[in-house]
This record gives structure tokens, sequence and C-alpha cells, in this order.
């Protein structure tokens, strides 16, 4: 376990006797927990200032006193929280899942959900008829039967564009014969979202023969497909892997693909590069694509880290900042089992708490340390020259697993400039009083910090690809460039 920068998410409720519950409070409960125990912020309040700020909350407590209306008032809570940065923050209702952005009032039942939505434009089809006219076509084009689960979409020409309606779908959000997508005779793509908000895209992008792109909307042609280039076959594999995978891209290159460092991944990240390790290290060149990978934990790329290693491994540290509401997170290590601590780390936890609470309000170093470094025996001849693939969705975790990497002398970076999300990090989930929502903030800061952030910045790729290159061609790509 790599305690400097263990990326944990924690739940701690908060009670308050006699809150009231409206979005002024909730509000004015955000401010002062975010202001009392977020690692980051003193460090926004230095770089933006404290007029900027004083600014920024006067508007929002004018916005806030006229809203009534729980999700409005979590999505004003969590556009407030982006001033202080784009990463590591989060306001979730209870009932909702992800990382952010504003929660959802309770469901209501299937038969008001249909009643919503049964004024929404429609494209009557007759499928089977549908389906016949596609066999006569030779062009390959937009027209056809596609899927994008859970929904299958019929796409038809009009005469302002395309039209995609509902063939199958849930029957409560969306029902057969529905618009669910329309493509513009310039290019311009929309694509209506579950509770049939728009998704605006600049343009529609047929690749190869049967998937469609539509910004991060992807769809298989299932009528009227004909056979794919393997290279394009290759690509959606890797975008729509959910578990990490092992390749043999030919004779000298082979290929690992990570979908994600979560913690819950690392049992099976481990798996993969233990049954194939023999082969990794038999092999000139090895891909590592983490299009996509968001983050997780660190302790889920270790065993990466031998195979490409060749110099010491350097790592800057992070300060916790101590504040009794964050030392919890310590007593949590200890007393909860769902977090499988050992003795061992339950005696580094116990250890951590006493050195933090003996320095309320102030960052520090557990490790007394700003450098950690890293070394291995062996340095192996195989593979020579690593190449991993990374985008604009790389964050977190997955930044710090880079910022190793590329300290190996095999290591190069492909793609594009990451998202940059690291510098402050540790995020740490309270409840609110009135037990409406969580807000999400982050426990540490990284001792980088000014010299070398990475929040808003990214980190470069060493071969920038530019978009002449489809994205289904990126492996190819790499492995040319390792060839040579």
């Amino acid at each position: 376990m790599i305690k400097k920068t263990i990326l944990i998410l924690l739940f701690l409720p908060l009670m308050t006797i006699g809150q009231e519950c409206n979005c002024e409070s909730n509000f004015n409960w955000v401010k002062t927990t975010f202001e009392e125990n977020d690692a980051g912020f003193s460090y926004a309040l230095e770089t933006k200032g404290k007029a900027a700020y004083d600014s920024l909350n006067a508007d929002f407590l004018k916005r806030v006193k006229s809203v009534s209306n729980l999700s409005e008032c979590n999505g004003l809570l969590y556009e407030w929280l982006t001033f202080f940065r784009s990463g590591h923050i989060a306001i979730r209702g209870l009932s909702s899942q992800g990382n952010g952005g504003p929660a959802q009032d309770a469901t209501p039942s299937e038969d008001a959900i249909r009643a919503q939505y049964k004024d929404s434009e429609r494209l009557d089809v007759d499928v089977a008829a549908f389906k016949q006219y596609l066999q006569t076509k030779t062009e390959v084009g937009y027209e056809g039967i596609w899927v994008s689960e859970p929904y299958t979409i019929g796409i038809k020409k009009e005469k302002e564009g395309y039209k995609g309606f509902i063939v199958k779908a849930d029957g409560v959000y969306w029902t057969t014969g529905q618009v669910k997508l329309k493509i513009m005779n310039d290019g311009r793509a929309t694509f209506y979202m579950r509770d049939h908000s728009a998704q605006n895209f600049d343009r529609a992008e047929l690749i190869g023969k049967n998937y469609l792109q539509l910004g991060f909307v992807t769809l298989k042609r299932t009528e009227a497909s004909t056979k794919e280039e393997p290279e394009v076959e290759r690509y959606f594999q890797a975008i729509s892997a959910d578990n990490p995978y092992f390749e043999k891209i030919d004779t000298e290159t082979t290929l690992l693909r990570i979908p994600r460092f979560w913690g819950s991944e690392k049992k099976k990240i481990d798996s993969v590069i233990k049954a194939n390790r023999e082969q990794i290290l038999a092999t000139p060149n090895l891909i590592i694509d983490l299009r996509n990978n968001g983050g997780g934990s660190d302790s889920s790329f270790q065993q990466l880290l031998p195979i490409l290693y060749t110099n010491p491994i350097r790592t800057v540290g992070v300060e916790l900042l101590s504040t009794p509401l964050n030392n919890q997170r310590m007593l949590d290590f200890i007393n909860k089992e769902e977090y499988g601590f050992d003795e061992d780390d339950k005696k580094w936890a116990q250890e951590s708490y006493d050195k933090l609470s003996k320095q309320l309000g102030k960052f520090v170093d557990l490790d007394s340390t700003m450098i950690s470094v890293d070394t291995y025996d062996t340095i192996h001849p195989l593979p020579r020259n690593i190449g991993i693939i990374i985008n604009e969705n790389n964050g977190s975790t997955t930044e710090q697993f880079l910022l190793a990497a590329k300290q190996s002398k095999k290591v190069k970076l492909f793609g594009t400039t990451t998202a940059g999300v690291l510098d402050i990090s540790n995020m740490y989930f309270v409840q609110s009083p009135c037990k409406e929502f969580e807000l999400g903030y982050s426990l540490s800061k990284s001792m980088r910090i000014p010299e070398m952030t990475i929040d808003d910045k990214g980190i470069q790729p060493d071969y920038y690809i530019a978009k002449d290159i489809p994205k289904y061609h990126w492996i190819k790509f790499v492995t040319k460039i390792l060839k040579e």
C-alpha cells in the first residue's frame, strides 16, 4: 500500500439538531464545511483572489434564496464548487449514482413517467418494411438499425437530415416511435438522454462501416451491416471494455487494455498481468491502452511498475489537512471492516491519527519526507519499448501512474493531453445535515504545488496524435512508432 497517495472515497454523516432544510441553509453548510476542511480551498483562494471569492458568494447567496427545488439547489451547489477546481469535488444525492453533479428527486411511478414524455416528437415507421429497404442499399451511411444499450434505434433519412426513432426501449422513459436522435444535413447531431434532455454535438462521425459516434454516445449497426475492418473492431472492443484484457497484436507487439484503476479492479488487473507476464516479457514492444481511464486507487497499477522499470521511480508526496472531520478517516480505517485493513495497516492508521491530531489546522506530511523512491531488483530486457495511449479523459490515479511510468527510459506517451485533476485529491464524502445529499471534497494537497502542477494543465504526450489520424488507427500508429 502506498500510503502517501492512497485514493479512497469515504462517507461520514454529519448530524445537526434543528437544521432548517432549504437551499440557503444547505449552501451555508457546504460553504462552511468546504472552507474549513478542503485541502485545496486556501490554494484556490490564493490563486484566484479573495475579491473573486467574495463576489462569487454574494452572487450565489442571492440565487439560492429563490430556489426551492432540491435538484436545482444541488445543481447550484455543484456549480459553486467548480470555482475551486474541475475535479475531486462532488454534490450527489443520497439516491443518485456517480461522482458529481446535481442529485435527483425521488423517482415517480412508471405511469407518471410515461405521461410526462407522451408528447415527445415521434417518427412512426413500419420497421419490417424499413428493414427490407435497408437490404437494398449499397452505400454505407447513417441509415440503418443501431444499438446503443439499452436502446435499439432506427435511423431514417428525412428532408432536414436524419432522425433516429426508438425500435426497442424500456417502455417507460422511452417508447416505440419516439425520436431519440437527430443528425442534421451539416453533420451536427442531437442525442436525447434518458430524461429527454438534449445533448448537442458538433458532428456525427461514422467510424468504419458499422459504428456511429455522437460525442460520448456510441452506436453499433445491427441491420444492413457489412464486414468491418479489424482495426475498427479492435478500437470499439477497447473503448467499450468493462474489464482489463491482454491481446497479441503481432509477433513483436502485445497490448494491455486497462479501462479503470478502481480498487475493485486490482485483482482483475493483477490476474491479467500474471497470466500473460511471460509473453509480455518475451516480446519487444508493449502497448498499454489507458484511454478513458479516469483513475481509482494507486494499488491497482503496482504490478505494472516492475515491467516498465529502468531506474528508481521518484514520487512526490502529499500533505493532509488536519481537522477533526478529516482525521476521522483514520479511525474509520481502524474500526470499519469494509476497508479491509490488516493489523499493520491499522497500526499505521492509529499512528497517523495521533500525528494529525497534534497538528490541527495544519498540513501534515505523514511520512516526514517529500520524496519517496521505489526501486526493483530487475530491469527486464524486454519489452524494449512501451507505448502508453492516453487521452483527455485520463485523470487522478491514472495521472499519478503516468508520472511514475514516464520516468522509465522505455516509456513514451501517445495521444492527447490528460484531464489534469491530480494536485488536490483523496476525496472524502460527508452527509448533509438534512440527509438530502453528500458533499465530496479533498483531504490532500500535492507537494508538487506550485512548481509542477497538473490540475487544469494535464500531462502532455510525447507523441501527440492529431485529428488527422482516426481514433481506430491509434493502436496501429503506436505499433508502427514502437517498431521504428
